[in-house]
């Protein structure tokens, strides 16, 4: 079957819409990964448990960070010196909702129990406290 072609031109191939999807899982690559690095940056160094058991990982599990310095940071995101019983408090979704601390091994044991004492003003009784694996060594 012949193809007229007007005054000569050529047929092309139309490259707009693939550029697009190129882009969004561009986007979508950059927006996942970036995602991943926020709990990563808080400085934890965790302790050692060697009598610790694996646990299924849970979606709905409140994380609080407590650093060396006695710092706080709740689901990533760092919270002032009085900030804490607010941040928990507004975290606090349902009474049953479960809590992992993850305190460094130099943090003070008062940092910690400021934590615990938050969980259990705002009716969160499920506190873990989240250590590095001391089996493997």
């Amino acid at each position: 079957m012949a193809v007229n072609y007007e005054e000569g031109g050529l047929p092309e191939v139309q490259l707009t819409s693939m550029m697009d999807c190129i882009f969004l899982i561009l986007i979508f690559f950059l927006v996942s990964s970036q995602l991943k690095k926020i709990e990563k940056e808080i400085p934890v160094e965790l302790p050692e448990a060697h009598a610790a058991s694996a646990v299924k990982k849970e979606l709905d599990i409140l994380k609080v960070a407590v650093t060396a310095g006695g710092e706080h940071f709740v689901d990533g995101k760092s919270v002032g010196p009085g900030g804490l019983r607010l941040a928990i408090g507004a975290a606090a979704k349902a009474p049953g909702r479960r809590v992992r601390i993850d305190g460094d091994i130099g943090a003070p044991f008062g940092a910690i129990v400021e934590v615990v004492d938050a969980c259990q003003q705002h009716g969160l009784r499920v506190v873990g406290i989240h250590t590095a694996s001391g089996l493997d060594k």
